[in-house]
């Protein structure tokens, strides 16, 4: 049963310039995302590091919460081998999406895109009614 949505829209530029801080990226990225983010090269990099704020933030949505209770880096998102994002949670973002579905009973799909300079991403939070 679907019970969240969240969408989000970043500048891709906003975020590239903003990654150039060490704190933004350690604050906001988990170590696997900052060295999937610092691997790629030229505009790559700023496309991916918005891409995952923006889905950051669209999971944030779907909680129902925005970032209340947990920050951005209790939210993972990674490539699965077929390049899938998919998403993982930690600390308040885990134990928001517990309190929704049960203990391990949720599930969150993710969409990226990037398109004229901007990042967007959508999120579902699925679980048992």
């Amino acid at each position: 049963m679907l019970l969240g949505i969240g969408l989000d829209l970043c500048e891709i530029e906003r975020i590239r310039r903003a990654i150039e801080k060490p704190r933004f990226l350690a604050r906001v990225y988990t170590p696997a995302e900052q060295a999937r983010i610092l691997e790629a090269s030229g505009p790559r990099r700023g496309e991916i590091a918005a891409g995952i704020f923006a889905a950051k933030e669209a999971v944030s949505k779907a909680l129902g919460t925005g970032f209340d209770g947990f920050f951005a880096d209790a939210i993972e998102i990674l490539p699965d081998e077929s390049g899938r994002p998919v998403c993982a949670l930690s600390g308040g973002a885990k134990a928001r999406a517990d309190a929704i579905c049960g203990a391990g009973r949720w599930r969150i799909w993710v969409s990226v895109t990037h398109e004229s300079g901007m990042a967007a991403a959508n999120a579902v939070l699925e679980g048992p009614g």
